[in-house]
């Protein structure tokens, strides 16, 4: 008896992994990648562009701030070790 919860596809018991991205760009009102019906619409099209560019951006922008704060907590740890009294 196949297990109800699998996606199809998939073996018994298996969680689909890519179901929390799927979620992700699905709120975000844009289709995942590979998975949408290519539509002949440039106006959509040029939508879709801007859209996933404001995506890019953000995700840029996020990139940064993960950036800055490891090359912050590595300041703050070389400043620590050498704070250290030596031995």
């Amino acid at each position: 008896m196949a297990d109800s919860s699998s996606p199809p596809g998939f073996p018994p018991g298996m969680q689909d992994p890519f179901q929390m991205f799927r979620s992700l760009w699905g709120s975000l009102g844009v289709p995942l990648p590979g998975m949408a019906m290519p539509t002949l619409d440039p106006k959509e099209i040029e939508k879709r562009i801007t859209d996933l560019r404001s995506i890019e951006a953000w995700l840029n922008m996020n990139l940064n701030m993960v950036k800055f704060s490891i090359q912050g907590l590595e300041l703050q740890k070389a400043a620590l070790q050498a704070m250290q009294p030596r031995k």
